[in-house]
């Protein structure tokens, strides 16, 4: 027996519902775990398969699309629908999927290389549209299943068999990517801290449009403790809707803003607890969560905001263009419109 979602989940609304129980286990595939022993994909797949059952969504309903790169791996290990797509792609095949499918949820897994590189048109663009898909970005900074070549989030100097004398690019900030492209719902987690990882996606499932998660994650082989300095550091800056954004030991450094607007981060006990920076990710302007995304340290990562930097409402694509089709009555009517446009003049006038 199924039941449908309730509108309040926004994301899954009109997804069907297992009305019996489900695992973590029923969403285990039998499928052999192929990553380096120690990779960071793992607990990641360990907390989605745990956070499906406790959405309730059947397997049958849940489509895993992915582009190229060891991530990409991760339809295989899911037991539901996937398309392991080609490279930068999969937020094109996914929204293929949204569109046609309403009660589908779909998930779409990428890496830095694999979303930023060449697959950076179709990122900026699903989000731009707010297609109703989860895009969890798995980002290591490096190349890990092309054997350790520089990515565009590897940091200026980085060392790699590209780049032997050290990398002159500028790193991406997948999140000021995002939210630069209109992205209503842009989060940022890690995979070592499990109850975060699980928090968030569940957020990011129950947003209605474009969520976007950056996963922080670690490749022991080509780039491992690549986020050493930031767990060492205590740099980690929580973003907690309603709540003042602190950080480090003891929550004793804060965010607070300037006369000029800008964001700083000091010692609490120096800027006043009056004077800490209270987050608002439900804010329509996207100013403060493009300011947050700015405190991050892309070179050395020994400071970065983590949590939610922005959850707001948008009309979103597959509903708008779905309502669209229904303006037709009758099948007729639908059938000579498109006649109508593939037997189009051949000739134009200037």
């Amino acid at each position: 027996m199924t039941a449908t979602v309730p509108t309040a989940i926004g994301g899954l609304s009109g997804v069907p519902l297992a009305l019996n129980p489900l695992t973590r286990k029923d969403f285990t595939s039998p499928a052999d775990v192929r990553w380096c022993p120690g990779c960071g994909d793992y607990p990641v797949l360990a907390a989605f398969q745990g956070v499906m059952p406790e959405l309730g969504i059947r397997n049958e309903n849940l489509v895993v699309v992915s582009g190229i790169g060891c991530s990409s791996r991760f339809p295989y290990y899911v037991e539901s629908y996937g398309f392991h797509s080609i490279h930068g792609r999969a937020p094109a095949v996914a929204s293929g999927v949204a569109m046609s499918r309403p009660d589908l949820a779909v998930f779409v897994i990428t890496g830095d290389g694999d979303a930023l590189s060449i697959g950076g048109n179709h990122l900026i663009h699903a989000i731009r549209r707010n297609i109703n898909m989860t895009i969890l970005l798995f980002n290591n900074r490096i190349y890990g299943l092309t054997k350790g070549q520089y990515s565009p989030t590897s940091e200026q100097g980085k060392v790699t068999k590209t780049s032997p004398m050290g990398s002159v690019d500028n790193p991406f900030n997948p999140v000021s990517l995002a939210l630069g492209a209109g992205g209503t719902f842009v989060a940022r987690t890690l995979d070592s801290n499990r109850a975060h990882l699980t928090e968030v996606l569940k957020a990011a499932a129950a947003h209605r449009g474009t969520s976007l998660v950056e996963i922080y994650q670690n490749c022991v082989i080509f780039n491992d403790g690549a986020y050493d300095p930031l767990k060492a550091a205590d740099g980690m800056i929580k973003l907690v809707h309603g709540q003042p954004i602190t950080y480090g030991a003891d929550n004793a450094m804060g965010v607070t803003r300037l006369a000029d607007g800008t964001l700083t981060t000091g010692p609490v006990a120096e800027i006043g607890e009056a004077n800490l920076l209270v987050h608002d990710a439900h804010a329509d302007n996207p100013e403060l969560a493009f300011a947050l995304a700015q405190l991050t340290e892309v070179n050395s990562i020994e400071r970065a905001p983590i949590g939610i930097f922005r959850d707001v409402e948008r009309p979103v694509y597959d509903d708008l263009a779905r309502a669209q089709i229904a303006t037709f009555d009758d099948e007729s009517a639908k059938l000579s419109a498109v006649s109508q446009l593939l037997k189009g003049s051949d000739t134009w006038q200037l």
